[in-house]
């Protein structure tokens, strides 16, 4: 039933031309050089730290790595984190 509906959401956003990512409630990862990381539709933080930061979304976790990372802003929809990121990894 659940990927019925899934499927649904997707054919919908096609026959519309609406953005997948927010129909879908996916993730969405925009990179600034490697300063800047905004995360769209999160599901919460589960660490943080000046090296590593993970957050949940509902494709799996998004794990950050670098150096003095901090959260500049955290949203219901978004977290915007800076520092010097060096890695990036989802882990489903």
């Amino acid at each position: 039933m659940k990927k019925k509906i899934e499927n649904l959401k997707y054919n919908i956003s096609e026959a519309f031309e609406l953005p997948r990512d927010i129909i879908m409630d996916l993730p969405k990862l925009t990179l600034i050089g490697d300063k800047e990381a905004s995360l769209l539709n999160h599901k919460g933080i589960i660490e943080y730290s000046r090296e590593t930061i993970r957050i949940n979304t509902k494709n799996g976790v998004f794990k950050i790595t670098g150096e003095d990372l901090e959260i500049k802003t955290i949203l219901s929809e978004e977290i915007i984190i800076v520092g010097k990121i060096k890695n990036i990894e989802i882990i489903s």
